[in-house]
């Protein structure tokens, strides 16, 4: 018995100590409470301010007066406040940088008193598998920090849901991340190993949660270190895996499962007129690309645009290939590239419009096809082909008849929504400034509005356009007919 009380108060003891380090490294005043007062754009009549929102995440202190959280956190704000643990003030923050492609936000305080003395976490080195996380925030709108555990279980190149269609590198974790954790720190050793941004949402997985890990943390970082955002670059190309035996034989290639297909090449991108569809590339900045896409790079194997991933535009990659047989080595200079965002959720952004005789004409992006619910194939055609068929080459803009505001000016027009606009006056219509400017011209008796693909067009007597113009903006409340975007 007494050797049991012994033990039993050994591990007491031990279980104390544990407990008094693990308080002195854990840092919690530097992680805050953010509450975020937001005005989503109103895409379907975008003349009007939008509809009041707001939320609030977690976010951690990584620098001098500098807070690091997600940018879904703080997306469209208007006003953002952060909370010290213990606390119950809110002190008024500003947004410094904010990167949608990597759901990344860095705050700063407009004033840092509260904070003096605050040490900042430092940011670590990637996790590896079957190790325990700490994950620190506020979940589901409490005002007291929650403290989950989970162990790291899947190191994968992933989606990031913030805009739908960036993927970067990121941990999988055992432990939910619910709203309200987003932004907050995940913590290993003392250290940030990984910031909380996306949950699993649905019947199959329970317990699933994901962290943007230090590389994604440590670039975003790096990037606004002489005060700008500059974005994620990319090769521009896609490819299919190099599998199978007989493929590769008449390529010329050993069945030693090196090489992937280039399978498309985007003219205007970083690749464009130095890879070519067909060819086989074999190596990326030195490391063998396998051939399901796979490179091993820090001892994981990760998808090989993570190489792309850790640079920054104007950067160059070298890159050996299989063409015609051979081998030959080629050199890459990366760059954004731009067409790709038409696909992305967009933020902090007004939308843009002309609104003219009761028509009103929009640029067209995920934003637009949500709001509008666009059901009209030709449109669909167009956002979902807009990269792949070139489509950006011609009309950089694809401008679309997306409603139309009921006046006699306008009668037996209803049938003409959802159209794009290919003409007006015969100046031919590349972005939303070509229909401003093409409507706003005096010459002639008419205004004609040619739509894609109708051989029937929109004739509006020009003579009764600015009385219409003010009695539709009077009866429909539009204070300005037109947005065209920030003044350059």
């Amino acid at each position: 018995m007494k050797h049991l009380f012994l033990y039993l108060s050994l591990n007491l003891l031990i279980s104390c100590i544990a407990y008094a380090e693990e308080k002195n490294n854990s840092n919690y005043e530097a992680v805050v409470r953010i509450e975020n007062s937001s005005l989503n754009p109103d895409y379907k009549t975008p003349w009007n301010s939008g509809r009041d929102s707001g939320g609030n995440g977690t976010g951690w202190l990584v620098a001098e007066n500098k807070f690091l959280t997600n940018a879904h956190v703080v997306s469209n704000s208007r006003i953002v406040y952060i909370k010290k643990v213990g606390d119950a003030k809110p002190y008024r923050a500003r947004i410094v940088h904010i990167a949608h492609d990597c759901d990344l936000a860095m705050l700063e305080l407009e004033d840092p008193a509260a904070f003096e003395g605050v040490k900042p976490f430092d940011v670590g080195t990637l996790p590896q598998l079957d190790t325990t996380v700490k994950v620190i925030g506020y979940p589901i709108g409490g005002e007291r920090i929650s403290i989950t555990s989970g162990v790291v279980s899947r190191i994968d190149f992933l989606s990031y849901s913030h805009t739908s269609v960036d993927l970067h590198l990121t941990v999988q974790i055992d432990a939910a991340i619910n709203p309200g954790n987003s932004g907050g720190p995940v913590i290993q050793g003392g250290k940030v190993v990984g910031v909380a941004f996306q949950g699993y949402s649905g019947n199959i997985a329970q317990n699933t949660g994901y962290m943007i890990p230090p590389p994604v943390i440590k670039r975003f970082l790096k990037d606004v270190e002489d005060g700008n955002y500059d974005h994620y670059v990319d090769l521009s190309m896609s490819d299919f895996p190099l599998l199978n035996p007989s493929q590769r034989i008449a390529l010329g290639l050993p069945n030693d499962g090196i090489g992937i297909m280039v399978s498309n090449v985007e003219e205007d991108g970083s690749a464009g007129g130095i890879l070519k569809t067909g060819d086989v590339l074999l190596e990326i900045d030195g490391l063998t690309v396998k051939s399901n896409g796979l490179i091993n790079y820090g001892g994981e194997d990760v998808n090989m645009n993570e190489i792309v991933e850790r640079k920054f535009a104007g950067d160059v990659i070298d890159l050996k290939i299989w063409r015609n047989k051979q081998p030959m080595n080629k050199r890459v200079t990366l760059k954004r590239f731009m067409p790709y965002l038409i696909a992305a959720r967009k933020y902090d952004e007004k939308p843009r419009y002309v609104m003219f005789a009761g028509l009103v004409f929009q640029p067209l992006d995920r934003n637009l096809m949500a709001a509008h619910n666009m059901k009209s194939l030709q449109v669909r055609y167009h956002f979902d082909s807009y990269v792949s068929s070139n489509i950006y080459k011609e009309r950089p803009e694809v401008i679309v008849l997306t409603s139309i505001l009921p006046d006699s000016i306008n009668s037996y027009f209803n049938q003409f929504t959802q159209s794009i606009v290919d003409k007006v006056n015969g100046i031919a219509v590349k972005n939303l400034k070509d229909v401003h400017s093409a409507l706003s011209k005096n010459d002639g008796d008419y205004i004609v509005i040619n739509l894609l693909g109708n051989g029937r067009p929109i004739v509006i007597e020009k003579s009764k356009i600015e009385e219409a113009q003010k009695r539709i903006q009077s009866k429909y409340n539009v204070i300005k007919d037109n947005y065209l975007g920030p003044i350059e």
